[in-house]
């Protein structure tokens, strides 16, 4: 490979390469039949659109210039990367394949290859962006990756796909309108960190992974913001989600993990398809389910239809220093037994705590007990909301109030904060991404 220091092609050769006299080629070419220029650090691609599917198999750094744009032609992918040590920066890739059962994507990392960065790339299609298989000591960084808004979500690619990949840096990149934001399927010990995803189906969705840090990313627009699921030892921290639909952050079957300091605003039930029909389809600020021995600790939940909802044996998880503002309804928990929502005398924050503080010390003097045996009834028969202030649901309240030895289990607040933690009015008043 590079055989020469520069690579000059005549005119009439570089135009059929790229395209202008319609000369596609049918199977993947070497890299070096591109007419890189040769720089102190790599390679270079001068402006131009180049069309064909190429494979990079020795180590490369190659940079593109201003006007460089690489497409396959709707079909397979267009960088397929073999080896170690590679760099692709700068670099236009647009209109490779859209068939998702042959994982097409504009770039394709394989098994081979480790330690592969990838920066300030911008690539536009409807499969799937980047695909990282069984790779390790990946970079992604400052990439912007669009989808095809036109498609079904469901039948796009998703931006950035990690699969049985350890030790990589995903990190401030922007993905718009593909299926998934970013992709980890038994991925272990990586970096999600200051992403922005809009418009999409789950900003970052893990599904049977490990020890995974997700570090200051910010989701909007989404139909769930941060789905986690059959994945334990994750560290989510300091996240935005911001006018999601029906979940901010979902938890299924995660165990072992840290949830801190994330901010999660104005989750609204679904309204596209036939989500907002879906009984239990509400926008949920945070969903665990059947998920244990978690620390959920200092977030902010606000303006949403529900703050959180708790079920499926969800159990022996710490939850403290957190703040549900201006939710719907607060909580939702379905079980039967009672949760106690406080650690070392400390609780949680609630907007709609109507107990007192004699001793100012910060606390209530009375728990925080946010669902009743009314609220059960609702769960069960929604139709009962026609009659939610009639004397017949006036008259339930009370007398489980006065006769309380009839009191189901449920969650339990012992210690409510009486003021909104300071370093959540520090966070919110940061400008997101």
């Amino acid at each position: 490979m590079f055989k020469h220091q520069a690579l000059r092609w005549p005119l009439p050769a570089l135009v059929m390469l790229c395209g202008l006299g319609t000369a596609v080629h049918a199977s993947p070419q070497p890299i070096d039949s591109l007419p890189l220029q040769a720089e102190a650090d790599g390679w270079a691609l001068p402006a131009g659109e180049y069309i064909g599917q190429f494979t990079i198999d020795t180590p490369i750094t190659l940079r593109c210039e201003t006007g460089a744009v690489l497409q396959s032609g709707g079909r397979g992918n267009i960088l397929t990367i073999r080896a170690s040590d590679v760099t692709i920066e700068n670099c236009s890739l647009r209109n490779w394949g859209s068939n998702l059962t042959d994982m097409d994507a504009a770039i394709f990392i394989e098994p081979t290859a480790s330690n592969v960065a990838l920066r300030k790339n911008h690539l536009q299609g409807q499969g799937f962006g980047i695909w990282s298989d069984n790779t390790h000591g990946l970079l992604v960084e400052n990439n912007h990756v669009e989808g095809d808004p036109q498609l079904r979500s469901q039948d796009r690619g998703n931006g950035i796909h990690l699969i049985n990949t350890s030790e990589a840096r995903v990190i401030d990149n922007r993905v718009t309108h593909t299926r998934d934001g970013i992709y980890l399927g038994n991925s272990n010990n990586n970096l999600i960190q200051g992403n922005l995803m809009e418009d999409l189906r789950f900003g970052i969705h893990y599904m049977f992974s490990q020890s995974n840090r997700v570090i200051g990313n910010t989701t909007r627009r989404t139909r769930t913001g941060y789905a986690l699921m059959q994945s334990r030892m994750l560290t989510v921290e300091d996240n935005r989600s911001e006018d999601d639909r029906n979940y901010g952050m979902l938890m299924n079957f995660i165990t072992y993990s840290t949830i801190n300091n994330n901010i999660v605003s104005n989750v609204q039930r679904g309204q596209t398809g036939d989500d907002s029909m879906i009984k239990g389809g509400e926008g949920k600020a945070l969903f665990i389910y059947n998920s244990l021995f978690n620390t959920i600790q200092g977030n902010h939940f606000e303006r949403s239809n529900l703050g959180i909802h708790l079920t499926a044996g969800s159990e022996n998880n710490k939850i403290s220093d957190n703040a549900f503002v201006g939710n719907e309804q607060q909580v939702k928990y379905v079980a039967t037994r009672t949760q106690e929502w406080s650690v070392d005398g400390r609780g949680n924050y609630w907007s709609d705590y109507l107990g007192w503080d004699r001793n100012d010390d910060g606390l209530g003097d009375v728990p925080y007990e946010p669902n009743d045996n009314v609220d059960r009834l609702l769960w069960m028969y929604p139709q009962v909301r026609l009659l939610m202030n009639s004397p017949a649901i006036q008259m339930l309240r009370w007398v489980q109030r006065a006769f309380p030895v009839i009191k189901m289990q449920g969650v339990q607040d012992s210690h409510p904060l009486m003021h909104l933690p300071t370093g959540h009015l520090i966070q919110r008043t940061q400008e997101p991404h």
